[in-house]
């Protein structure tokens, strides 16, 4: 499985902006689709974004269209979540994943390798 570390998290006010960076340690990257997920307290785990091998597909969350884009460097084994207009309900902890699937799934079961997450809170 690849290893996959998160960073970028914290605190910003609503309005505000974050951008999340998820590092792989495998280095054949390229085989890999990547996806942000996040778990807000009390509530399931929910997809947020993901992103085929090269870019090329990406598929978002319907109450984060406009607001979050995903990327991805692979000269730099990392896939970021760049996240505009922030509101209060974007509170949760973030996991990166990663699936050696060729489409960018929006489901977690196709994802076998998961990150541990980083926390964004978004004050009112």
């Amino acid at each position: 499985q690849v290893q996959l570390v998160e960073s970028g998290g914290g605190l910003v006010q609503a309005g505000g902006s974050l951008r999340l960076s998820c590092a792989a340690s495998e280095r054949t990257f390229t085989n890999y689709a990547m996806a942000w997920f996040r778990q807000a307290p009390g509530k399931e785990r929910e997809f947020v974004a993901s992103i085929n091998w090269n870019g090329g597909i990406t598929n978002y969350a319907d109450y984060v269209k406009g607001r979050i884009t995903i990327s991805r460097d692979n000269a730099k084994n990392t896939v970021y979540l760049q996240m505009n207009s922030l509101k209060p309900e974007d509170t949760a902890v973030y996991y990166c994943a990663a699936s050696l699937a060729s489409y960018a799934y929006t489901a977690a079961k196709f994802y076998g390798s998961w990150g541990q997450g980083t926390q964004v809170t978004v004050s009112s």
